[in-house]
């Protein structure tokens, strides 16, 4: 499989990570409002943020210098204000990203950790 960049591996993991919050909030309310409520808690940089910290002493060597590269990644002018949780909510993207197309089971055992859904 090609190597894809780091960008590119947050992008995918981005998607990921809000569909896999979608389906299990879609169980919770039939109540739009309540629904969006729900996944917004969880799909946002500061959620993102902490779910980083608090699977990052599990992670592998080769995981966490994939976390560490994430992390230098430039961060958009526009999200300087919150730029700490954003580094870290983009490194949390970029280890879904990769996770999803190179190691799935990997993935599924980060999701189970308690306190990360």
């Amino acid at each position: 499989m090609e190597e894809l960049n780091l960008r590119n591996y947050a992008h995918l993991g981005d998607a990921v990570w809000e569909l896999k919050v979608r389906n299990q909030t879609i169980f919770l309310t039939h109540n739009i409002k309540e629904l969006h409520k729900l996944t917004t808690e969880k799909v946002n940089a500061s959620y993102q943020a902490e779910v980083l910290r608090l699977i990052e002493p599990m992670l592998s060597e080769f995981e966490q210098e994939l976390v560490r590269r994430a992390r230098n990644l430039s961060v958009p002018v526009s999200r300087r204000s919150i730029q700490s949780d954003y580094r870290q909510a983009t490194a949390f993207e970029v280890l879904v990203g990769y996770l999803y197309l190179n190691n799935k089971s990997r993935l599924d055992e980060l999701y189970s950790i308690e306190g990360v859904l």
